[in-house]
């Protein structure tokens, strides 16, 4: 399992239940990473899609406790239910793609996260854990400084060395 995800200069993610950023570069970054894989996330994020619709193309699986099933995207209830049914895909494919208390949840679980830096303070609400500072967590490939709608970025992939195993892998 892998987490994708844009921060600022202090990894925030997010305000207001919505990006920092909009980014050009990223989202195609983003689809290129995931299309065709399965994308975990938690029921704000996929609130906070344009009408509250899941990713076209992927698996969507949404830990939502209380959520109503429904018929575009595969609705958890638990952390149990949800390692069990991530567990029914390869690990390799499948993302964390938000939001914040999913990725705390879930990084000690992923073998790497992709995740874009953007030169710039988004004055978030909401942060990703500081890989630089995590113990276990190191950058094995930081791309060269890229301009998209008015901003510098950089694509880094980070990999954990402590990984975790979750239940049922």
């Amino acid at each position: 399992m892998k987490a994708i995800v844009v921060v600022d200069k202090r990894w925030g993610i997010g305000k207001k239940n919505d990006l920092l950023f909009r980014l050009p570069a990223d989202m195609q970054h983003f689809r290129e990473k995931t299309a065709g894989k399965t994308v975990v996330m938690g029921s704000n994020t996929l609130l906070s899609f344009p009408g509250g619709k899941p990713l076209k193309g992927r698996t969507n699986i949404v830990l939502w406790p209380g959520g109503e099933k429904r018929e575009d995207c595969i609705v958890v209830s638990s952390l149990d239910e949800l390692f069990e049914k991530i567990g029914e895909y390869p690990e390799e494919e499948v993302y964390v793609i938000g939001g914040a208390m999913l990725y705390r949840t879930l990084l000690p679980y992923c073998s790497e996260a992709e995740v874009t830096k953007v030169d710039a303070d988004g004055g978030a609400e909401v942060f990703f854990e500081d890989l630089d500072a995590l113990p276990g967590w190191t950058c094995a490939f930081a791309g060269e400084p890229l301009e998209t709608n008015g901003y510098t970025i950089r694509f880094c992939t980070y990999r954990n060395g402590g990984i975790q195993k979750y239940p049922g892998r």
